[in-house]
């Protein structure tokens, strides 16, 4: 029998808003950490990407935290100061996780702050001196507004590390230890990561208290491989690329995509190109400014959208359900940024597609990938934009080309006569000027 929130003891009003965002039960990653979580014990979470790890941290702190309306509020010492601190890695994933919170929280009154880089202090700072329970931040921007005296981590009671191991790819690790060692005063501490490196374990051993290691992954699916997900693997010329891109994302049922590249340089002109041929496209990378980056998120989000290209590190975090292709248009790094980038789709029980482009001076890379994951896929076919295999693996319509765009037509032109941009009337006065006339005076005289 399959276990209901209802079931769990959590305030009516979460159960309620839980209900209202359309959760029912809890997912596997959820109904194991949920009875320890709920009962104040450290928790490390070790789950793939898209198992609904932000529920599984989120409901218990919630549950936790005295909120302005509750009626433990008038009797409460330390109204105002943060009780929970969620560390996470990305600005994107900062946002995210921020709404998933306000979400379940709002109807309690739990005020919850996103802090990250890329913006302004003032805001942050004014936010926090008028009061917040829940503060959701990158390590650079929390340790910033701590040294400056603006957020107070010493009365902070719960804290959450979430997306560990991409905070340890990052180099945000020495941040995290600072962090911990400035929150005294814990009486809880969970961690949440994809995969459990050995200065992840070592941190854990140093900062928590007797913590319950919770996995969700299977023994048939070690590298953290979504199965739900056909991968293909096609073996692209750099000059094709684009057009067998554009035919993919012609694919009958494709919907919201992302496509992943190496480099900010390639993720741009990727983006313009796909818009000069008509698909709604949008970029999103470390070049860009913050607020170029959350549009681009949001329109997506939106549909304003529906083809996001992005660069791995931008893309870290992003949670959008309903993803239904994934595209590795440059050959990932490694074989963590490959189930990372792939990852994106097929989320909550969904199924996806992969699809991962690899040039002839890539090869030596894809197999090393393909060894350490085992996916069967060594030897990728020789595949070009009008090849026959590409449409019928990916169900692309016949006679897709690359655009989409209608050429415009061509504005005819009518043979008139061209007209002088000077024009004189016939019938106008002449008119004589100040130098003619002393030039008649004199002609007169003499």
């Amino acid at each position: 029998m399959t276990l209901t929130f209802a079931e769990l003891p959590l305030r009516s009003q979460t159960i309620e808003a839980l209900h209202a965002h359309g959760f029912l039960a809890p997912f596997a990653i959820q109904e194991m950490v949920l009875p320890i979580a709920l009962a104040d014990g450290d928790v490390i979470g070790q789950a793939k990407t898209g198992t609904g790890k932000t529920l599984a941290f989120g409901i218990p702190v919630i549950e936790r935290v005295i909120a302005p309306n509750d009626s433990e509020w008038e009797a409460f010492s330390k109204k105002g100061l943060p009780q929970v601190l969620i560390v996470v890695p990305t600005r994107e994933l900062c946002t995210q996780v921020t709404r998933d919170i306000e979400e379940l929280a709002s109807n309690r009154g739990i005020r919850t702050l996103a802090v990250y880089g890329g913006r302004a202090f003032e805001p942050q700072i004014e936010a926090l001196h008028a009061g917040v329970e829940i503060v959701v931040g990158t390590p650079g921007r929390l340790l910033d507004l701590s040294r400056q005296g603006q957020l107070k981590l010493k009365d902070v009671s719960r804290l959450v590390l979430d997306e560990a191991d991409e905070m340890l790819d990052l180099g945000f690790l020495p941040d995290v230890e600072k962090i911990l060692a400035n929150t005294p005063n814990r009486s809880q501490t969970m961690l949440f990561s994809a995969t459990m490196p050995g200065d992840i374990i070592a941190l854990a051993r140093r900062f928590m208290n007797q913590p319950i290691h919770i996995r969700t992954q299977d023994s048939e699916d070690e590298g953290a491989v979504v199965t739900r997900i056909a991968q293909h693997v096609l073996r692209a010329h750099a000059m094709d690329k684009i057009e067998m891109l554009a035919r993919i994302l012609q694919a009958n049922g494709r919907g919201p995509t992302m496509v992943f590249c190496r480099t900010k340089r390639t993720a741009q002109k990727t983006a313009e190109d796909l818009l000069e041929r008509g698909f709604k496209a949008a970029p999103i990378h470390g070049d860009l400014g913050q607020g170029a980056r959350e549009k681009a998120l949001s329109d997506f989000k939106a549909g304003k959208s529906d083809v996001l290209v992005a660069t791995d590190v931008a893309a870290r975090g992003i949670d959008i359900d309903g993803i239904t292709h994934v595209i590795n248009y440059q050959c990932p790094e490694d074989e963590k940024t490959y189930v990372h980038r792939i990852g994106r789709t097929a989320r909550a029980g969904a199924h996806g597609i992969a699809v991962t482009f690899v040039d002839w001076d890539e090869l030596a890379r894809w197999k090393m990938i393909n060894t350490v994951l085992d996916l069967g896929l060594a030897e990728p076919e020789e595949t070009y934009s009008s090849s026959e295999h590409l449409y019928k693996v990916l169900d692309i319509p016949a006679g897709s080309t690359g655009r989409i765009v209608k050429a415009k037509p061509v504005a005819k032109v009518e043979n008139r006569p061209v007209k002088s941009s000077v024009h004189v009337k016939k019938d106008a006065p002449k008119v004589k000027t100040e130098r003619s006339r002393v030039r008649t005076k004199k002609f007169k005289e003499s």
